[in-house]
Protein backbone atom coordinates (compact mmCIF):
# COMPACT_ATOMS: atom_id res chain seq x y z
CA UNK A 1 0.00 0.00 0.00
CA UNK A 2 1.67 3.33 -1.22
CA UNK A 3 2.00 5.71 1.51
CA UNK A 4 0.97 9.08 1.26
CA UNK A 5 1.91 12.83 2.93
CA UNK A 6 0.01 13.56 5.46
CA UNK A 7 -2.44 16.46 5.04
CA UNK A 8 -2.13 20.06 6.37
CA UNK A 9 -4.85 20.26 9.08
CA UNK A 10 -7.94 22.26 7.45
CA UNK A 11 -8.66 25.50 9.07
CA UNK A 12 -12.14 25.98 9.65
CA UNK A 13 -13.96 27.74 7.29
CA UNK A 14 -14.40 30.92 8.29
CA UNK A 15 -10.47 31.36 9.06
CA UNK A 16 -10.11 30.08 5.67
CA UNK A 17 -12.45 33.25 4.23
CA UNK A 18 -10.78 35.55 6.05
CA UNK A 19 -7.85 34.71 5.02
CA UNK A 20 -8.99 35.01 1.11
CA UNK A 21 -11.29 38.10 2.04
CA UNK A 22 -7.85 39.70 4.10
CA UNK A 23 -5.24 38.29 0.85
CA UNK A 24 -7.44 40.49 -1.82
CA UNK A 25 -8.35 43.84 0.63
CA UNK A 26 -7.60 47.02 -1.62
CA UNK A 27 -5.88 49.92 0.64
CA UNK A 28 -8.98 51.43 1.91
CA UNK A 29 -10.60 47.90 3.30
CA UNK A 30 -7.62 46.79 4.86
CA UNK A 31 -7.34 50.58 6.63
CA UNK A 32 -10.77 50.29 7.54
CA UNK A 33 -10.47 46.46 9.10
CA UNK A 34 -7.00 48.30 10.87
CA UNK A 35 -9.06 50.64 12.29
CA UNK A 36 -12.39 48.55 13.66
CA UNK A 37 -9.45 45.94 14.92
CA UNK A 38 -7.78 48.49 16.96
CA UNK A 39 -11.06 49.98 18.64
CA UNK A 40 -12.45 46.34 19.39
CA UNK A 41 -9.00 45.91 21.17
CA UNK A 42 -7.98 49.14 22.61
CA UNK A 43 -10.78 49.48 24.43
CA UNK A 44 -8.83 50.48 27.24
CA UNK A 45 -5.56 52.22 25.66
CA UNK A 46 -4.75 53.08 28.97
CA UNK A 47 -3.95 49.82 30.30
CA UNK A 48 -2.66 47.53 27.25
CA UNK A 49 -2.56 44.13 27.42
CA UNK A 50 -4.21 44.10 30.33
CA UNK A 51 -7.52 42.21 31.07
CA UNK A 52 -9.97 42.31 33.58
CA UNK A 53 -8.75 45.09 35.25
CA UNK A 54 -11.38 47.98 36.65
CA UNK A 55 -9.91 52.11 37.44
CA UNK A 56 -6.34 51.18 36.89
CA UNK A 57 -4.04 53.91 34.78
CA UNK A 58 -1.08 53.32 32.91
CA UNK A 59 -0.56 49.31 33.68
CA UNK A 60 -0.07 46.81 31.47
CA UNK A 61 -0.37 43.64 30.99
CA UNK A 62 -1.71 43.08 34.30
CA UNK A 63 -4.21 40.87 35.61
CA UNK A 64 -7.81 41.37 37.88
CA UNK A 65 -6.36 44.46 39.25
CA UNK A 66 -8.35 47.65 40.63
CA UNK A 67 -7.39 51.21 40.92
CA UNK A 68 -3.30 50.21 40.36
CA UNK A 69 -1.16 53.28 38.48
CA UNK A 70 1.52 52.81 36.05
CA UNK A 71 1.85 48.68 37.71
CA UNK A 72 3.42 46.44 35.39
CA UNK A 73 2.70 42.39 34.56
CA UNK A 74 1.19 42.39 38.23
CA UNK A 75 -2.15 40.17 38.72
CA UNK A 76 -4.85 40.42 41.34
CA UNK A 77 -3.60 43.84 43.32
CA UNK A 78 -5.40 46.92 44.67
CA UNK A 79 -4.51 50.23 44.48
CA UNK A 80 -1.00 49.79 43.63
CA UNK A 81 1.13 51.88 42.09
CA UNK A 82 4.85 51.66 40.16
CA UNK A 83 4.77 47.85 41.21
CA UNK A 84 6.24 44.69 38.42
CA UNK A 85 5.08 41.56 38.75
CA UNK A 86 3.69 41.61 41.98
CA UNK A 87 0.41 39.56 43.16
CA UNK A 88 -2.14 39.93 45.63
CA UNK A 89 -0.69 43.29 47.13
CA UNK A 90 -2.54 46.19 48.17
CA UNK A 91 -1.68 49.45 48.47
CA UNK A 92 1.90 48.78 47.59
CA UNK A 93 4.06 51.21 45.64
CA UNK A 94 7.53 50.40 43.28
CA UNK A 95 7.51 46.71 44.74
CA UNK A 96 9.06 43.98 42.93
CA UNK A 97 7.93 40.56 42.53
CA UNK A 98 6.46 40.46 45.32
CA UNK A 99 3.00 38.76 46.36
CA UNK A 100 0.36 38.90 49.83
CA UNK A 101 1.80 42.41 50.77
CA UNK A 102 0.30 44.91 52.78
CA UNK A 103 1.32 49.18 52.06
CA UNK A 104 4.94 48.09 51.51
CA UNK A 105 7.11 50.44 49.81
CA UNK A 106 10.36 49.44 47.69
CA UNK A 107 10.39 45.56 48.38
CA UNK A 108 11.52 42.91 46.04
CA UNK A 109 10.87 39.09 45.59
CA UNK A 110 8.99 39.23 49.27
CA UNK A 111 5.77 37.83 50.59
CA UNK A 112 3.36 38.41 53.26
CA UNK A 113 5.04 41.82 54.19
CA UNK A 114 2.99 44.79 56.37
CA UNK A 115 3.88 48.55 56.35
CA UNK A 116 7.57 47.44 55.39
CA UNK A 117 9.66 49.42 53.39
CA UNK A 118 13.07 48.54 50.84
CA UNK A 119 12.86 44.59 52.16
CA UNK A 120 14.02 42.30 49.89
CA UNK A 121 13.84 38.53 49.66
CA UNK A 122 11.93 38.34 53.06
CA UNK A 123 8.41 36.95 54.49
CA UNK A 124 6.53 37.66 56.94
CA UNK A 125 7.55 40.95 58.67
CA UNK A 126 5.45 43.52 59.80
CA UNK A 127 6.29 47.31 60.16
CA UNK A 128 10.28 46.22 58.76
CA UNK A 129 12.89 48.58 56.99
CA UNK A 130 15.92 47.54 54.62
CA UNK A 131 16.06 43.75 55.51
CA UNK A 132 17.48 41.04 53.33
CA UNK A 133 16.44 37.53 53.37
CA UNK A 134 14.41 37.36 57.05
CA UNK A 135 11.55 35.74 58.01
CA UNK A 136 9.13 36.50 60.87
CA UNK A 137 10.55 39.76 62.18
CA UNK A 138 8.39 42.72 63.55
CA UNK A 139 10.06 46.01 63.64
CA UNK A 140 13.58 44.73 62.46
CA UNK A 141 13.45 42.37 65.90
CA UNK A 142 12.87 38.37 64.88
CA UNK A 143 10.15 36.68 66.53
CA UNK A 144 9.23 32.67 66.48
CA UNK A 145 6.90 31.87 64.22
CA UNK A 146 3.97 31.64 66.63
CA UNK A 147 4.76 35.09 68.72
CA UNK A 148 4.69 36.29 65.42
CA UNK A 149 1.69 35.75 64.25
CA UNK A 150 -0.02 36.26 67.64
CA UNK A 151 1.76 40.05 67.85
CA UNK A 152 0.59 40.83 63.94
CA UNK A 153 -3.03 39.64 64.79
CA UNK A 154 -3.19 42.28 67.63
CA UNK A 155 -0.67 44.69 65.81
CA UNK A 156 -3.11 44.60 62.96
CA UNK A 157 -6.30 45.70 64.98
CA UNK A 158 -4.71 47.94 66.87
CA UNK A 159 -3.36 49.95 63.71
CA UNK A 160 -6.41 49.03 61.58
CA UNK A 161 -4.58 47.45 59.06
CA UNK A 162 -6.55 44.65 57.14
CA UNK A 163 -7.04 43.16 53.83
CA UNK A 164 -9.69 44.90 51.10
Amino acid sequence: MPRTAPSAPSLPPSEAEARAEIAGLKRSGFLQALAQLTRAAGSDRSNPGSHGCVGCTGCSACMFCERCKSCHSCSHCTACEDCTSCTHCERCARCTGCSHCIQSDGCSQSAYLVLCSNLSECNYCFGCVGLSRKDFHILNVPFSRTDYFQAVERLARELRVSRG
